[in-house]
């Protein structure tokens, strides 16, 4: 599966300016990391409600009506930032890799998990993520040491999840949300501890997004269907209109998909003006009316999007966006969801 890093990512990672990676590089440099994770400490979280990180940041905006709860837990697995062309520590991260930790920390958490603060506490594990080269193997040797990247990088997502059910949860609702290689380990983690099994009642809604998901890989957990459903899944992947790459037109299956404006099953198409707001390059700016959403056969299609600069927007391959350009709509579309799973209970409307 080809993954792209376009403009976008430099506007996003942006709101980490050049200086301000200056300032934190040596603090991240002095942290000691074992080969192997121990999430009992702290450092091996990227976001912990125990810890101050940028998932804590509220866009300056929306700061004066932030009101943040302690109801649920949000259990957020970030998406690929082992970048380094070279592949510095072969096919797998390393946790002494401090460069790929601030990354993370300064883009995916800020920008991403971020939209789940008002809700409830955020949990965001480290862990030894396959490199982005891996989506890409050139032969069967690369393929072979890609599969074995991506399966270390779930036993320890699988690991830390297991570490918070014990330590953390306390039997609280829970939430899990996810972003490309995220996503690919949310799958399994949904099949192997939510699906048909007693935990389920316990979730609260899960946005795997970036990734292709089949419904036909669970049994009890399914789509959404209404902006207040509860126990299901939500996803989607964003496109230019008209453009299908090659990964999509492989697929054996229709993905779920999930409109992030209407939330609804019903309503697939929706245009610019209903999209609240954004979060792009600048963290503390909320611009509406960036693109609309259009749901089509298992993906997501919008116009070129209009924001600032946006006429160097070459890529039709949204991906890096697809929790930004609806970050607000996200925002309150899990609001909604956790007021509907505290008044229901287990009593999931799919």
């Amino acid at each position: 599966m080809k993954l792209f890093l376009p403009i976008i990512a430099l506007l996003l990672l942006s709101s980490c300016s050049q200086s301000n990676y200056a300032k934190l590089e040596p603090l991240y440099a002095q942290e000691a990391f074992a080969d192997a994770p121990e999430y009992s400490n702290l450092q091996y979280w990227a976001a912990h409600p125990d810890k101050n990180d940028p998932s804590d940041s509220v866009p300056a905006p929306i700061k004066a009506g932030y009101h943040p709860s302690t109801n649920v837990d949000v259990f957020f697995i970030h998406p690929t930032t082992y970048l380094d062309s070279t592949k510095p520590y072969g096919w797998s991260a390393s946790f002494k890799d401090y460069k790929t930790n601030l990354q993370t920390d300064y883009t995916t958490i800020l920008n991403q998990a971020s939209i789940f603060n008002e809700v409830g506490r955020i949990f965001a594990p480290r862990y030894r993520q396959a490199h982005i080269k891996s989506y890409t193997p050139k032969n069967k040797i690369d393929t072979s040491y890609a599969l074995a990247a991506f399966e270390l990088a779930y036993q320890d997502v699988k690991k830390s999840f297991e570490y918070y059910m014990e330590h953390y949860n306390n039997g609280k609702p829970i939430i899990i949300a996810s972003h490309s290689q995220g996503s690919s380990h949310a799958i399994r983690l949904l099949k192997e501890f939510f699906d048909n099994k007693p935990l389920s009642k316990k979730l609260v809604v899960a946005y795997l997004v970036g990734m292709p998901v089949d419904p036909a890989t669970y049994t009890s957990l399914k789509a959404c269907e209404k902006p207040n459903s509860t126990g299901c899944i939500c996803s989607w992947r964003t496109f230019h209109e008209g453009y299908v790459t090659e990964f999509v037109a492989k697929e054996k299956f229709k993905s779920i998909v999930t409109n992030p404006l209407s939330w609804s099953s019903n309503i697939t198409v929706v245009n610019r003006y209903e999209n609240t707001g954004a979060v792009l390059y600048n963290f503390n700016k909320v611009t509406p009316f960036v693109v609309g959403a259009t749901n089509h056969e298992g993906i997501l299609w919008t116009e070129k999007p209009h924001f600032l600069g946006s006429f160097l927007y070459k890529t039709e391959n949204y991906h890096i966006a697809d929790y930004n350009f609806y970050y607000m709509s996200v925002r309150k579309n899990v609001a909604e969801r956790v007021n509907s799973y505290l008044t229901t209970g287990s009593e999931f409307t799919h």
